[in-house]
C-alpha cells in the first residue's frame, strides 16, 4: 500500500504594498505620504529584503482616512496620532463635515502670546472670536468676568499644580461653556487633576488651525485622543563648583569615571541652559528649542543619577547628603 503524502499549502502572506502603491491607494501623492511620514511616523511599516517600505492593507485604510479628514480641514497634526477607529468615527460623524462651515468659536482668552498669534492670523482666526482677553491668570478675574465665552481659552506654558484651582475657579467666573487649557511642560498629575474638572487639555498646537479643532471638540464636549504626558525636569542636584570637585578627585583615582562624567554632565548642563536662551526665529523655531531643553534636561537627571551613585561607590562626598 503506498503512502500518499498531503500536501499542504503554505499560509498566504497578507498584502503588502511599497510606498507608491499605498499611496495612490490611499489618494495620496507619494510626496505628501513621505512628509507625513518623517514628521509624524504614520505608520510602523515593514521592510523589504532591499530596505524599502511595505505598507499592510489596514495601514492604506489608515492612510485614507487621514486623507478624508484632511481634506475636510482638519489639520494633519492634530489627527496623525489618533487610533484607526476614531479616524473612522470622524469620518462618518455627520458634524465631522459640517464643522469647517460652522459660526466661529467665541472664546475669552488667557494668555498674551496666543492673544497675538490668534490676532495675527487671518483664514482660521475669522473663526475664533475673541470677546475678551488679558495676559496672566492673576488678571482674568477681572478681566474676563461673567463673558460667557463658548470656550475659556488658557494657555500657561509651564502648568503647575497652583494653577488647577484658579483655572476651575476662572471657568466659574467667566461663565465659559468649555475650558480648554494649553501647555508646553506639565506634569501628568497635574493634567490629570485638571482632566477630572472637565478641562481640556493639550500642548500647545504649532498651528491655528490645529487651535481651532481643539476649540471645536472642548465646545462639542469631546476628547482628543490624550498625547503623550511629559513629567516636569527636575532642577540640577550639581552646580559646577560640585562637578569640577568630583572631576579633580578623579584624577587621584584609578577609575577616570568621576571625571569623564562631571564633564559630560558639565556640557549637557550647558546645553540644556543654551536652549532655553536661544533666539527663536518664529514659532517653529521656539518649539524645536523648547524640546531641545527638554531633551537636555531629561539627559542630565539621568545622568545625576548615576553621578549619585558613583560619587557614594568612590566615596567622593562623604558629608553630602543625597
Amino acid at each position: 500500500m503506498k503512502n500518499i503524502s498531503k500536501q499542504t499549502s503554505a499560509p498566504e502572506s497578507p498584502p503588502a504594498y511599497r510606498s507608491g502603491v499605498a499611496a495612490r491607494l490611499a489618494g495620496l501623492p507619494v510626496e505628501t505620504l513621505r512628509v507625513w511620514e518623517r514628521r509624524y511616523g504614520l505608520s510602523d511599516t515593514h521592510r523589504s529584503e532591499h530596505g524599502q517600505r511595505l505598507y499592510s492593507a489596514e495601514q492604506v485604510r489608515r492612510l485614507g482616512l487621514l486623507k478624508q479628514l484632511v481634506d475636510q480641514g482638519h489639520p494633519i497634526g492634530s489627527i496623525a496620532g489618533l487610533p484607526v477607529e476614531q479616524l473612522g468615527a470622524l469620518v462618518a460623524a455627520p458634524a465631522a463635515g459640517k464643522a469647517q462651515n460652522a459660526g466661529p468659536v467665541r472664546v475669552a482668552v488667557v494668555g498674551e502670546g496666543l492673544r497675538r498669534r490668534i490676532a495675527a492670523e487671518g483664514q482660521h482666526a475669522s473663526q475664533l472670536e475673541v470677546l475678551r482677553g488679558c495676559d496672566t491668570l492673576d488678571q482674568a478675574p477681572a478681566s474676563l468676568r461673567a463673558t460667557r465665552p463658548d470656550v475659556l481659552l488658557i494657555e500657561v506654558s509651564e502648568l503647575d499644580a497652583p494653577a488647577v484651582p484658579l483655572i476651575a475657579a476662572l471657568r466659574d467666573h467667566t461663565g465659559a461653556g468649555a475650558t480648554l487649557v494649553l501647555y508646553r511642560f506639565c506634569a501628568s498629575a497635574t493634567i490629570r487633576e485638571l482632566r477630572s474638572h472637565g478641562c481640556l487639555v493639550a500642548r500647545v498646537p504649532a498651528e491655528i488651525g490645529e487651535l481651532l479643532m481643539l476649540c471645536r471638540s472642548a465646545s462639542a464636549g469631546t476628547q482628543l485622543a490624550a498625547a503623550p504626558v511629559r513629567e516636569a525636569i527636575a532642577p540640577r542636584r550639581f552646580d559646577d563648583a560640585r562637578l569640577a570637585a568630583y572631576a579633580a578627585a578623579g584624577t587621584s583615582l584609578e577609575c577616570e569615571c568621576p571625571r569623564h562624567l562631571s564633564d559630560l554632565l558639565m556640557m549637557v548642563g550647558s546645553f540644556e541652559r543654551y536652549s532655553a536662551q536661544c533666539a527663536s526665529r518664529n514659532e517653529a523655531d521656539a518649539r524645536l528649542h523648547a524640546e531641545l531643553q527638554y531633551a537636555a534636561g531629561a539627559a542630565r537627571t539621568i545622568l545625576e543619577g548615576a553621578m549619585e551613585k558613583l560619587a557614594l561607590a568612590e566615596g567622593l562626598d562623604k558629608d553630602r547628603r543625597y
